[in-house]
């Protein structure tokens, strides 16, 4: 039986800590893991060798320089959809985790999304964007549920 292609993705930092928490899950099915390229994960690659790739990494603390990369990341996030093909996207998010879901929809991939653990009370601006189309869209505060109604809690991923 073929498994499942599954393409973890999310920024780095605390979004990659709480997806890395999924690592049971993983062998489970033909994975990828894609995050931003830093000083922090780059050693990764001696843990999933082919299985992670990168984006560029990017912050908004430089509007400009910040929608050069977003646009950027958009184009070589088409490219790796269509290098895998996955059957789901699994997301904690954030920004770079946007465009791949987006794309994702679009080719009819099922988008999974998990609303950060950092957040209680309100929203972060990818999930208000994700919650939109996501096929499932978890929350792990019951708090949230006030905010995103059609969510599922899930608890903390911690």
């Amino acid at each position: 039986m073929k498994k499942k292609k599954v393409l973890f993705i999310s920024s780095t930092g605390g979004h990659l800590d709480e997806l890395l928490k999924l690592k049971p899950m993983f062998e489970k099915y033909e994975y990828r893991i894609i995050t931003e390229k830093d000083k922090f994960t780059i050693n990764l690659k001696d843990e999933y060798k082919e299985k992670i790739s990168y984006l560029i990494y990017g912050t908004r603390s430089h509007l400009l320089k910040y929608i050069f990369i977003l646009f950027a990341n958009c184009w070589i996030s088409l490219y790796k959809y269509i290098k895998f093909r996955p059957n789901y996207i699994v997301t904690t998010g954030t920004h770079s985790a946007g465009p791949m879901c987006c794309i994702g929809k679009i080719f009819g991939s099922k988008i999974i999304y998990i609303e950060t653990f950092a957040n209680k009370n309100t929203k972060t601006a990818t999930g208000r964007l994700i919650y939109l189309f996501a096929d499932l869209f978890i929350v792990q505060w019951k708090e949230m549920l006030k905010i995103y109604p059609k969510a599922v809690l899930g608890g903390p991923i911690y």
